[in-house]
């Protein structure tokens, strides 16, 4: 397993918890917490899309 493959899986993994914390935030909190979670959703995505960036220049 090279670095490409560790990126590639960490930014898969970020992605899904990036989705389910905005659909938690979404679906189940439909108060101020939501918006919480639905930023920290957001924040794990444009992590995730940074790894992404990083693929191949690691």
């Amino acid at each position: 397993m090279n670095k490409n493959t560790v990126l590639g899986y960490a930014t898969l993994l970020m992605v899904i918890m990036g989705l389910l914390l905005i659909a938690l935030g979404a679906f189940k909190y439909d108060d101020v917490a939501g918006w919480g979670f639905v930023a920290v959703g957001v924040g794990f995505l444009a992590i995730a899309w940074v790894f992404n960036a990083l693929k191949g220049r690691v």
